[in-house]
């Protein structure tokens, strides 16, 4: 096994000093016709292609229910990014795995972005258990998702520059989608009493929709899903969700609903019933075609999953409450 791991090793590494050599020799200027974009997430790549619009052929790394935090690179992903003539990638160590080869291909000369690291730092969150690191989840405030797409448009305007204007009226006409988008959740979490606004998931995915839109946020596992969840950490949760009687909790669709269905059967041994409240759309989208494969779609999908949910806990206590004074 340490054999092969080896030879994997050797392999991307003489095409990535292949392809860098390649790449080099056209450095970042701009070639004829439809840019070539490589992005590593959906949600970027979403976010590239509306931005960029007909200007651009868009091709996204990561699929549906893929996890960006333990993605690895693999020969054909390398060719691919080697092809491109710009990247796009969430930054701020989401791709933590593949973070050396995206390093090699700026390196090389192939035009590349960062989305989350081009936003003011202090607009962004680092919690103390997050050593010294920004959260990268950046697409769960639409506030901020704004400045991405404000980043987006920059690197166009700056790659492709006598077509500035069109990128930026295809940013701006996305940007007045997304306050569409902004209007839409927060109507449909005027719904939720505030005392129903706990958000429990496998990983700190949601930090940033709780600071966004109120709701008290808690995860399983840290900013990455490279660490396990201990029986300690599923057992401190399972008491607060005990104590405090949270109706509903959520998995997610690119990690193992193990932890959350661990984490239920902790809090039924303490004598309370939690919910699976349903699946939300974490570190990747829904399936290309679908409602659910946009970024307006899958952040939908969410509101909507978390709202009805944990309304329909607090119909269930009622109706529970009801019968008991019936009787």
């Amino acid at each position: 096994m340490k054999m092969i791991t080896g030879i994997r090793f050797f392999l991307l590494s003489a095409l990535l000093v292949l392809c860098g050599a390649c790449a080099e020799s056209s450095g970042s200027v701009k070639r004829e016709g439809t840019i070539k974009v490589v992005t590593t997430t959906a949600m970027i790549g979403d976010l590239v292609k509306n931005v960029a619009g007909e200007k651009a052929e868009v091709v996204s790394l990561m699929g549906t229910g893929v996890d960006p935090h333990l993605y690895k690179a693999s020969a054909g992903d390398v060719e691919k990014l080697a092809g491109a003539d710009m990247i796009f990638y969430n930054g701020l160590h989401l791709e933590g795995k593949i973070t050396d080869v995206l390093a090699q291909m700026k390196k090389s000369g192939i035009f590349t972005v960062g989305v989350a690291e081009g936003i003011d730092k202090s607009l962004l969150l680092s919690p103390e258990e997050y050593e010294g690191y920004y959260d990268p989840h950046i697409w769960f405030d639409v506030t901020l998702w704004k400045k991405a797409a404000k980043v987006v448009m920059e690197a166009f305007s700056l790659y492709d520059p006598q077509n500035a204007g069109i990128y930026k009226q295809n940013a701006e006409s996305y940007l007045k989608e997304l306050s569409l988008l902004q209007s839409y959740i927060q109507k449909k979490i005027a719904l939720l009493h505030h005392e129903r606004r706990v958000l429990i998931t496998a990983h700190d995915a949601f930090n940033y929709f709780g600071r966004g839109y109120g709701f008290e946020v808690m995860g399983l596992q840290g900013i990455s899903t490279d660490s396990e969840a201990s029986v300690a950490d599923i057992q401190n949760l399972s008491r607060v969700v005990a104590e405090r009687k949270i109706p509903a909790v959520f998995v997610e669709t690119s990690i193992s609903p193990r932890y959350m269905r661990a984490l239920r059967a902790s809090v039924k041994a303490r004598g309370f019933d939690v919910r699976i409240g349903g699946s939300l759309y974490s570190d990747s989208m829904g399936s290309p075609g679908t409602e659910e494969g946009s970024y307006i779609g899958m952040f939908r999908s969410n509101v909507d999953t978390i709202v009805e949910s944990l309304s329909r806990s607090i119909e269930i206590a009622d109706s529970k409450a009801e019968a008991a004074g019936d009787g």
